[in-house]
């Protein structure tokens, strides 16, 4: 009888043969699929074959990928690319060809990552379509090269910055009134109590438009920046913000009966 020994080391020699067995179908069924005859030698040519699969599934998958996108917003969109030194064998994606050399042996788009001699770039239609890994920044980016990573229309932050000024920017008139006394309950008892006294004040004032030519949007000129002035002693924001203090305090004045 065996001992358990030889049976394990047994075992491991079944197991070793069965891996080479199972890695020489690999290879010779990729090398049918590739066209590509595989010798005695076929040990030294496999790292380099599966490089050369993998080169040219990674096209199948983009080419696809650009079908599909195709289907939706086609923007043109040229390819940037910049030669670039590969490391270890690579293939043209373009004409399946090997490129040769030890450095700059081709092009890369940096937006895509798609790889060709830069011969055939020049063949290369207009379809990259970049990749967001490869895309780092949404400001000072071009624009085409934005929307295609993206797949919209537009960039999503205009479309964001829209949608949210809209939802804030109320167009009637009763109720941007009532969100403005919604706010005033929201002062202090003090604080309340001296813009409610001042606004009753420059109301009067405006009754004498004619004489003093002070209406409630020149009031609000005036009195805007003092009174909405922001907790930032910014002369920036103070010249972005001051349209807006303007018409703040222009509402108060024509609508103090109402508000206060």
């Amino acid at each position: 009888m065996f001992s358990e020994e030889l049976w394990l080391e047994n075992e491991k020699k079944c197991a070793v043969v069965r891996k080479s067995k199972q890695g020489r179908k690999r290879q010779e069924l990729l090398a049918v699929a590739l066209g590509v005859k595989v010798g005695v030698k076929g040990s030294f040519l496999w790292p380099p074959l599966k490089l050369f699969a993998c080169s040219q599934i990674s096209s199948l998958v983009r080419r696809a990928a650009l079908t599909h996108n195709d289907n939706h917003f086609n923007y043109e969109k040229t390819h940037n690319f910049k030669v670039h030194t590969f490391r270890g064998p690579h293939w043209c994606e373009y004409c399946a060809n090997f490129m040769w050399g030890l450095i700059a042996q081709g092009v890369r788009c940096s937006d895509c990552g798609l790889n060709v001699h830069k011969q055939c770039s020049k063949h290369v239609p207009n379809d990259c379509q970049p990749d967001l890994k490869r895309i780092k920044k949404v400001y000072c980016c071009d624009l085409t090269t934005l929307v295609k990573a993206h797949n919209t229309q537009r960039p999503m932050v205009v479309d964001i910055c829209i949608r949210e000024i809209e939802a804030r920017e109320i167009s009637n008139a009763d109720e941007r009134l009532e969100a403005v006394h919604e706010v005033l309950m929201l002062l202090p008892p003090a604080h309340y109590e001296t813009l409610r006294y001042l606004m009753i004040h420059l109301k009067k004032v405006t009754m004498n438009e004619k004489d003093n030519f002070m209406n409630a949007e020149n009031l609000g000129i005036v009195f805007g920046p003092t009174l909405m002035r922001p907790p930032e002693d910014s002369t920036l924001t103070t010249l972005h913000d001051m349209r807006y203090q303007k018409l703040i305090v222009q509402i108060l004045i024509e609508n103090e009966d109402v508000l206060f």
